[in-house]
């Protein structure tokens, strides 16, 4: 009859689970428990039983906070009564709305209400309308969703606005004491073609380093610190949101614009303050020396990532004789970048090809094609440059003493290990990975595997096999990139930690220390972010060690101070990874709606795609010409029983053997959007389904015929199929509608069709 303390994470489907404070499994709620309960109160729960699934049942003893105040959806009227149904399903049941607190919103409009009465056993939650954002299909209204569904700080606090307003335009002559003058050398930015603020500028030339050739490259960053003071109200606005958001067609700043887009931006014809990385770089692309310091700079020019490329491609074109003046410098930038590059391969560093796309909007916000970003060579350059200057921070922080904020990034879990091994044994690849593996493993399977068919769902899923990266002040390397200690200084006007670095590099320059300002309260957005995160920071092992010879009384009063700074720094962590989870989630939600909405009008159409994520209930279908991503429910496969295999990553069927993996090629039609669960289905096309029943029964040539060239059809057993790193908790025969969710948080979701009977089971909530 254990007692346990944590939040309600509640379920569309009317049941929900209290996740532990202290850590360990969830707890199981059924919906008669989760009449009275709202997604995210802080509870009480005794543990009563095990059920049918083995989960841990508990009963709720007590409801000890309640941080939700307000919640977004949709005014409805049924039966005469005032009804918002909320935008996030997680929060289970209506808000019943007095006739005298509707705020004149009409009929399917989206609000934000604010709940006046708690839900009980016997009664709907109460509330009032406190804002009318509008029509559900006004242009930008899913921003203006997924800012409120995910508690986004989107208006700048007052004090804030006051202290920016007070900021000069220009760099004065004061501000310029102290400082290095950059402003003859030619640097320049190079961005992306949409970039309005640019925090970096790059500079590189020939030098002699040791007894050979190498070069100087100099990266100058945006010196935010030097506006934004430690403490003060621009500085808790952009501690808050501790990261910009970028959704299509609008950005949520960390900064006020007047600093992100003006002041700070090293906008080209302008002076700006900027902190510098200095490097010699030699020519096996080792850092051999570096220093930083404060200067002042005016940028040469602003280039984007197409010109850059156009000149590297063709030295001669007219885009390289418009800025010949400049075309020495982008030469050396691709030599040092060369140089970096092959250092780059020599120490292993994971480097897959991935797929990345853009979406394009047009003047109503509405998707208009969705397109693969492209990724040229002036891309990689830049990325090299800002490597090199982010583990030159990190090796200066680290040296230093002074506690700061590192980008960790950890190697895959023992569980994920041993995923992927598998996986890797069932396609018939000769390499896995070892025990303790290191990132030329994982590199070492991507270049024995680049020229299959499969490679790009192999690499998807050697990427999925790894954890994500946290801020942190225990350096424990980055394991991606292959490096001993990394950090972020590159994108201070865009990123909080950064701000943080600049800050400590600063201090140490002056031989001071930075002692952070006071650590905002984990809201109710973020905290299960936090809780999550936590477990994965370290104790303060470097405190200890630094006072190993010291004098145990001693020892027992340098200490304290210590671990309360490191312990500072450690939920400065936790806040900034867990706004950065919480920023990606609102971007995803954004695209997961427009893409849903852009779907709405193909719907009955045939598609051809690829198979990109196979689960117990079934397979998500990425299309070819518009990638988007559906959800084929195993119940549409035909009349058969499917079993799950998670080692190969496939569905099997057991009569016809019929396979379904990663990378398997379907031709699906698009049979149902519900934009507000952001879920899209397919059905296999009917000329598909004739091809696997074909396909099963031996006669495959016959077929082959109608089939498109060059497509990885489910009949290939001989090599199977890739897929993510997806493994399902149960395997076996399974499957079910009832709400499952894409195990990557991708656009698609299972819809709540009921399944059909054709032995697929109800799956296990994942």
């Amino acid at each position: 009859m254990q007692e346990i303390v944590g939040v309600v994470q509640g379920r569309r489907e009317g049941h929900g689970f209290v996740t532990p404070e202290t850590g360990g499994d969830d707890v199981y709620l059924p919906p008669e428990e989760m009449r009275h309960l709202v997604h995210r109160d802080r509870v009480s729960v005794r543990v009563v039983r095990m059920d049918r699934k083995g989960r841990a049942e508990g009963h709720v003893l007590d409801i000890l906070e309640r941080p939700t105040k307000t919640i977004i959806g949709r005014l409805l009227q049924e039966s005469g009564t005032w009804l918002v149904a909320p935008e996030d399903r997680r929060y289970g049941q209506d808000i019943i709305v007095p006739d005298a607190a509707t705020a004149h919103a009409k009929t399917g409009q989206v609000v934000v209400v604010e709940l006046t009465e708690p839900p009980t056993l016997h009664g709907q939650p109460v509330g009032r309308i406190t804002e009318v954002l509008g029509d559900a299909d006004d242009a930008g209204m899913e921003i203006d969703i997924a800012v409120r569904k995910y508690d986004v700080p989107h208006a700048f606090s007052e004090a804030c606005q006051k202290a920016a307003a007070k900021l000069p335009s220009t760099v004065r002559p004061t501000d310029r004491k102290g400082r290095i003058d950059l402003r003859d050398v030619p640097l320049v930015t190079i961005d992306g073609e949409d970039a309005r603020d640019f925090d970096d500028a790059v500079y590189c030339e020939p030098a002699k380093v040791g007894r050979g050739k190498g070069w100087r490259l100099l990266v100058a960053i945006a010196d935010v610190s030097h506006y934004v003071k430690s403490g003060e109200a621009i500085d808790v606005d952009a501690f808050e949101r501790a990261t910009s958001i970028y959704f299509p067609r609008r950005v949520i700043p960390m900064l006020p614009e007047k600093l992100s887009n003006g002041l700070c931006s090293l906008n080209p014809g302008v002076d700006r303050l900027c902190m510098v990385c200095d490097m010699l770089v030699n020519a096996k692309g080792e850092v051999q020396a570096y220093q930083f310091y404060p200067a002042v700079m005016h940028s040469h020019a602003r280039m984007t990532y197409m010109q850059v490329a156009d000149i590297l491609a063709n030295t001669r074109g007219p885009l390289a004789q418009q800025y010949e003046a400049l075309l020495p410098e982008f030469l050396n930038l691709n030599a040092v970048y060369q140089a970096l590059l092959a250092a780059r391969k020599l120490r292993g560093a994971v480097d897959f090809e991935t797929t990345e796309t853009q979406i394009l909007c047009d003047d109503n916000g509405r998707i208009a094609q969705i397109v693969p970003r492209t990724r040229t060579e002036a891309h990689r350059l830049i990325e090299e440059a800002m490597l090199a200057a982010n583990v030159c921070a990190a090796d200066f922080l680290h040296n230093s003493g002074h506690v700061g904020i590192y980008r960790v990034h950890e190697g895959p879990t023992p569980e994920r290990q041993n995923v992927l091994r598998a996986y890797l044994k069932a396609l018939g690849i000769g390499i896995t990975i070892g025990d303790d593996p290191k990132p030329q493993d994982f590199q070492a399977i991507a270049e024995a595997t680049k020229d299959r068919a499969d490679a790009q769902q192999i690499h998807t899923m050697l990427l999925r096999s790894m954890q994500q990266a946290i801020y942190t002040p225990h350096n424990s390397g980055h394991f991606g990139l292959a490096f001993d200690a990394y950090t972020h200084f590159t994108s201070p006007i865009r990123r909080y930690p950064d701000l943080l670095v600049h800050r400590v590099i600063k201090a140490i320059l002056t031989n001071g220390q930075y002692r952070l300002p006071s650590i905002p309260v984990a809201n109710a957005s973020t905290d299960p972010f936090r809780k999550k995160l936590a477990a994965k920071v370290a104790p303060p092992e470097r405190a200890l060690a630094a006072q190993q010879g010291a004098s145990a009384k001693k020892r027992s009063k340098q200490l304290q101070p210590d671990f309360e700074e490191v312990q500072a720094w450690e939920a400065a962590g936790l806040h900034c990874s867990a706004n950065e989870r919480r920023a990606d989630e609102a971007s995803r939600d954004v695209e997961s709606w427009l893409k849903c909405q852009y779907m709405r009008e193909h719907l009955g159409e045939v598609f051809a795609g690829t198979v990109t994520a196979v689960t117990t209930f079934g397979l998500f279908v990425t299309l070819d010409a518009m990638y988007v991503e559906g959800l084929v429910h195993i119940t549409e496969l035909g009349g058969e029983y499917f079993r799950y295999d998670e080692a190969r990553q496939e569905l099997r069927g057991e009569r016809t053997g019929t396979r379904y993996a990663v990378g398997t090629r379907m031709r699906i039609q698009v049979s149902r959007v519900d934009l507000d669960a952001r879920k899209i289905d397919f059905v296999p096309a009917q000329d598909d389904m004739a091809f696997k029943g074909a396909a099963a029964n031996g006669h495959a040539k016959a077929v082959r015929k109608n089939a498109k060239p060059n497509g990885q059809w489910s009949e290939r057993l001989d090599t199977g199929a890739d897929a993510g790193n997806r493994p399902g908790k149960n395997k076996g025969r399974q499957g079910g509608r009832g709400g499952s969710s894409h195990p990557s948080g991708g656009v698609a979701k299972a819809s709540a069709k009921t399944p059909r009977k054709s032995g697929a089971r109800k799956s296990r909530k994942r």
